[in-house]
């Protein structure tokens, strides 16, 4: 449980000093770039809404404290292990890239890190919580679809 708050304090952290704006210089990107980025920032905010949607009441800050958990295998989650994480990382990334943000960019690379390191410790509990997480791991890609 210490870990998991630890992880929580440091995504706080991370979210709260991407917001902060520091900017070396003034650089605009074409219209259409921005256009497809704004589009990926849309995207990963849907991403995140599915996966909330999909986990409906199993939906919990800490992973592993809720007796009665199941192993969500449907609708986005056929796909990825952590829609939401990467719904986060897919926002974050396209919106650094939208204000030319080298700050953001490393609090997205921290952020990105932060996850993996989280997921690799969720699914440890999965594996032995859930006989079936392994194959689902084989089936799935962590933060985006196996090809």
């Amino acid at each position: 449980m210490k870990k998991e708050i630890f992880y929580i304090i440091i995504q706080f952290l991370l979210f709260a000093l991407y917001f902060i704006d520091v900017q070396a210089y003034e650089y605009l990107l074409p219209v259409w770039i921005n256009v497809l980025l704004w589009i990926l920032i849309v995207c990963g905010f849907l991403i995140i809404f599915f996966g909330i949607i999909n986990l409906n009441e199993d939906i919990s800050v800490f992973s592993k404290h809720k007796k009665d958990r199941i192993l969500i295998r449907k609708g986005i989650y056929r796909y990825v292990r952590h829609p939401i994480y990467a719904g986060i990382l897919l926002a974050m990334l396209s919106y650094a890239i939208i204000t030319v943000s080298v700050f953001k960019l490393l609090i997205f690379g921290i952020t990105a890190y932060v996850f993996y390191l989280k997921s690799i410790r969720e699914e440890k509990w999965l594996i032995n919580k859930f006989v079936r997480f392994r194959n689902y791991k084989d089936r799935t890609g962590r933060f985006f679809p196996k090809l």
